[in-house]
């Protein structure tokens, strides 16, 4: 299954891509915005959950909308989920254990293509063919 390692890989391996720290967690950014991070839970978050606490690494990530994040959670709830704070904001929660190395290639790929100015993205497309 996938690590930090892996992500962060897959991550500066795009076009325009740099890593930083947001909040203690790490964060890649295409162009200067945010498309795949660490986010550890809060509080809130696990009481949401009906947790003690945090049972492995969670990255967020940005998706094209909604209904892509509802459809993400429906094709695999063990994999990825959401919580109250990103209510109406198109990202989507991943446990980074339970997720595959090629869902998570094609999960930060989509998530950096809907981040990634116009014309890059433009090219990776056609680059990928």
């Amino acid at each position: 299954m996938a690590d930090w390692e892996l992500l962060r890989s897959l991550a500066l391996a795009l076009p325009d891509t740099s890593e930083a720290v947001s909040w203690g967690a790490a964060h890649w950014r295409v162009h200067g915005k945010g498309f795949v991070w660490e986010r550890p839970l809060r509080k809130t978050d696990l009481a949401h959950l009906g947790i003690a606490e945090q049972q492995g690494p969670i990255m967020g990530a940005r998706v094209e909308d909604e209904h892509e994040k509802l459809a993400l959670i429906d094709e695999d709830p063990e994999v990825f989920f959401t919580i109250p704070h990103f209510d109406g904001w198109p990202a989507i929660l991943a446990r980074l254990d339970r997720i595959g190395d090629e869902r998570l290639a094609e999960l930060v790929e989509e998530a950096w293509l809907v981040m990634a100015p116009p014309k890059l993205a433009q090219a990776r497309l056609a680059e990928r063919g």
